[in-house]
């Protein structure tokens, strides 16, 4: 039986169709999140939280069934890692509102001075998704990420170079920080913005 007939059963209340899709693949999800720990305990509590997540999608019917279900918990069991090494090493990005000067950039972290392996690969899975969600953006939004953050012009410099007004410049940055929100929300990316 496929992954897809395994949860359809699993909705229609089939408990045992939910344990083969579980047994089927909880080596694959378990040895992902031990090679990221290196802690069997912790990992273990991660493949738990995975799980409950998944069951908890799957009963409020909120599983989209055009994916396939490993990559989709896989997923879930990525940011939950992403979310342990977050907490644990205290790293917090930096909203657009919580800066208080023009020198704001999203990729700024408030971290140790000497980030680990992990943070760093962390970091840059982080700034590896923000860049494909900038994709998704209408064009004049993109192009203010592009210009604000990756060219690091001031708002005031855009809003000239663009003939436009600052205040311009700055909704559309707030839409895209919104829309870029609302992109997170809806793949159950694991980040403060």
């Amino acid at each position: 039986m496929v992954d897809s007939e395994l949860i359809s059963r699993y909705r229609a209340g089939d408990e045992k169709a939910f344990e083969i899709l579980l047994l089927r693949h909880k080596d694959k999800i378990y040895r992902f999140i031990y090679l990221k720990l290196k802690d069997a305990s912790l990992a273990n509590d991660v493949f738990q939280d995975t799980f409950i997540k998944v069951v908890n999608t799957i009963k409020a019917g909120s599983y989209n069934e055009e994916g396939k279900f490993l990559p989709w918990a896989m997923r879930i069991a990525h940011n939950l890692v992403i979310d342990h090494f977050r907490k644990a090493s205290k790293v917090r990005m930096i909203s657009e509102s919580s800066s208080s000067n023009d020198d704001y950039n999203i990729f700024h972290t408030i971290s140790e001075k000497n980030k680990n392996v992990q943070e760093e690969m962390m970091f840059d899975e982080l700034k590896d998704q923000m860049l494909s969600l900038v994709k998704h953006l209408p064009e004049n939004q993109k192009e203010m990420i592009q210009l604000r953050i990756f060219q690091d012009l001031s708002f005031k410099e855009i809003a000239e170079m663009k003939d436009i007004s600052i205040n311009t410049a700055l909704g559309r940055m707030r839409y895209a920080l919104m829309n870029i929100r609302k992109l997170v929300e809806k793949h159950q990316m694991v980040v403060d913005l």
